[in-house]
């Protein structure tokens, strides 16, 4: 009967690039671009270390509420013209 169990799970507020990927649909090159042009360090994205002290190198967990406003801030894309 343990095998019939269905488990939901739900994401954190904050998640790691791993998971971002996979809640997304970005790509590891989108989101490492956008880090760096656009989101905000404590908006965004943030470093963090178990001792409450990170560093430049500390692991980066991402805030996908922040993200997902990002995405539906975006212009719609332009439609190219298509020649002949």
């Amino acid at each position: 009967m343990d095998e019939n169990r269905i488990f939901q799970l739900v994401p954190n507020k904050w998640v790691s690039e791993q998971l971002l990927m996979a809640l997304s649909g970005m790509s590891k090159h989108m989101i490492q671009h956008a880090r760096r042009t656009t989101w905000l360090e404590g908006r965004e994205y943030r470093h963090v270390a178990p001792d409450l002290n990170p560093k430049m190198n500390s692991p980066i967990m991402y805030n996908r509420e922040a993200i997902d406003q990002w995405i539906e801030r975006q212009r719609p894309a332009i439609r190219r013209r298509i020649t002949k």
